[in-house]
């Protein structure tokens, strides 16, 4: 199904809307009547991939930016505001995921890119749309964390500190924003079959097509979940890890390969 072209339809604005989870969200938006603004740093794949599924720019909007630059996003959702109006639901989906090694120096350039797209861009998404949403009394903020906030993993030091920084902030703004209508919605993604976990060098148990994430995230932003980790198995191995005692935990993760860094490959 199409987005309608009627201006009075639901609007979804996206981010990372290029590949992997953002992609199969906007699909889900669209299937369910939804108009469509979509952000990716790459604008031109973003545009021919939404011509290829039909849709006219009454349907869907296409914005360049890069989350990661605060001036750039926040452009984006003004633009949006200014073409297409206010959006019903906002997904800050956009993120990255690289493995670091703090003896590294390079790998703390790594780590400030990853707080500036995954935390800052995070912010920088919802900025524009907090005013009207609350003036409005109603709307969505959708935060992509991940099942990595639960526990730090070895490699992982700068993605699982923004995931668990991204719980933290949407749990502050939904607290901000309690009494105005506007939900703020954390998601939690086990492992999803992208661009950012194929180089992955460990099992990833209950892994999801990024439809079937879709899928369900769609039931939890439509049901305005506060908090949900998607599939709930992953929820389940995530509370049962938070649950070890530390001395516990560190051998459970022994010897498991880290993620791989800036330019290095699958093992």
């Amino acid at each position: 199904m199409n987005p309608p072209t009627d201006t009075a339809a639901p609007l979804a604005f996206i981010t990372g809307a290029s590949s992997g989870i953002g992609q199969a969200l906007a699909a889900r938006f669209a299937r369910a009547g939804h108009r469509l603004a979509l952000v990716a740093r790459r604008s031109e794949e973003l545009q021919a991939w939404a011509q290829a599924q039909g849709w006219d720019e009454d349907r869907c909007c296409v914005y360049r930016a890069d989350v990661a630059d605060t001036d750039s996003i926040v452009a984006a959702g003004r633009a949006c505001l200014a073409r297409q109006g206010v959006p019903d639901v906002v997904i800050a989906n956009a993120g990255i995921s690289v493995g670091m090694d703090t003896a590294e120096r390079d790998d703390l350039d790594v780590m400030a890119r990853t707080f500036a797209t995954n935390n800052l861009g995070m912010a920088a998404t919802f900025h524009p749309f907090v005013a009207p949403m609350r003036e409005r009394g109603s709307g969505a903020l959708v935060g992509i964390a991940s099942v990595a906030a639960i526990r730090g993993l070895p490699g992982h030091g700068a993605y699982c500190a923004s995931k668990a920084a991204v719980v933290s902030y949407c749990e502050s703004l939904r607290g901000e924003l309690r009494a105005s209508g506007v939900a703020v919605v954390t998601l939690l993604p086990g492992y999803v079959d992208t661009p950012l976990t194929r180089e992955n060098r460990y099992r990833m148990p209950f892994l999801m097509t990024p439809a079937a994430f879709a899928d369900q995230a769609f039931s939890a932003i439509e049901a305005r979940a506060s908090y949900r980790v998607i599939p709930w198995q992953m929820g389940v191995v995530a509370k049962l890890l938070r649950a070890l005692p530390n001395a516990w935990f560190d051998r459970v993760l022994a010897g498991r390969p880290r993620k791989h860094r800036q330019g290095e490959g699958r093992a």
